[in-house]
């Protein structure tokens, strides 16, 4: 998609991504990729052992660690590499040694000046005369993407009736999301729903609990509820697009910083259960206003949509032509 042109290098100078195929690396590697190039050479990678347990560090052979069909290609190593994860940093690594220009997203735990540029998260408070921080995580969300969701998912265009997105995701080493805290977060949007006459539009994430998947199904409310693969096309992009105010728990970054993009207020659920850095990353947001804590009103307020994707993108395109 044609929407950072400003950036964009040209098609003669290769572009990859690699990640581990983890959903939330390939997220954030094909959001910047596609931010710089019109057509990026996308791999998933599988470190072998011993290599994988090392990684990113750098070992004897590690040239073999991700197979035959990556070795070859490195006789032909593209301009740009955009790697997230730490599977994915060992690659990066190979490729910088073959004249690659190296980006890596996430903190790789080595010096970040193995890499030409390491993009992260504010939260996680690392620095460098290389490094690029943002708030939250890279994403492709902007008004092309909402227009392109509000397309594809059209079924979920609800005239005059107000709509609430709720995207719910579970535990993770951070905090503990079971039953007990989505019980509250439940009954709030059932009022919410009673209160305005509107729908709720909600989706679970693989780390959603069961009994939780099943309370989305029985909403007592008009409602629709994705939350699993039989049940059909994830509509999350739709949900985004369509939503008049979103609840979202606070385990997730990239969900939240999704949310974030949008134009519609975010309501942050769970964040007492949220510890380490992701909690850092609700606090900002609570400080800069782009989200409130769940409460049982759910009044709207005005919001400027968080979008770092562009911003980020120009900064690695200034910085590969100065390499140049």
């Amino acid at each position: 998609m044609q929407r950072f042109d400003d950036a964009r290098l040209p098609a003669s100078l290769a572009c990859w991504t690699l990640t581990d195929g983890r959903a939330g690396n390939v997220r954030q590697a094909q959001a910047l990729a596609d931010a710089l190039h019109p057509a990026p050479r996308d791999w998933t990678l599988q470190a072998r052992a011993p290599w994988r347990w090392w990684a990113p560090r750098a070992a004897p052979g590690s040239v073999h660690a991700f197979g035959d069909a990556f070795r070859r290609a490195l006789t032909d190593a593209p301009a740009l590499a955009i790697g997230c994860g730490r599977q994915a940093a060992l690659a990066t690594r190979e490729l910088r040694a073959r004249g690659t220009f190296a980006v890596q997203i996430l903190d790789p735990r080595l010096d970040p000046a193995l890499w030409d540029l390491v993009i992260t998260p504010q939260h996680d408070g690392l620095q460098g005369a290389n490094v690029v921080t943002l708030a939250g995580s890279l994403h492709p969300v902007d008004d092309a993407w909402l227009a392109q969701a509000r397309v594809a998912f059209a079924s979920l265009a609800a005239d005059e009736t107000p709509q609430l997105a709720l995207l719910v995701g579970g535990s993770n080493a951070h905090g503990r999301f079971d039953a007990g805290t989505f019980a509250p977060v439940l009954k709030c949007v059932r009022h919410w729903a009673s209160r305005t006459h509107g729908r709720i539009l909600a989706t679970a994430s693989r780390r959603t609990p069961d009994d939780v998947r099943d309370a989305l199904r029985a909403l007592p409310v008009p409602h629709l509820a994705w939350t699993r693969d039989a049940d059909g096309a994830n509509p999350y992009s739709g949900l985004l697009a369509f939503a008049d105010v979103i609840v979202c728990t606070a385990d997730s970054v990239n969900m939240l910083s999704e949310a974030c993009a949008t134009h519609a207020p975010v309501y942050v659920a769970g964040i007492d259960t949220l510890q380490g850095r992701p909690r850092r990353f609700v606090d900002h947001l609570l400080q800069m206003g782009r989200v409130r804590a769940l409460d049982d009103a759910l009044a709207p307020f005005d919001v400027t949509p968080l979008r770092e994707t562009a911003r980020v993108a120009a900064e690695v395109r200034a910085r590969f032509d100065a390499r140049r």
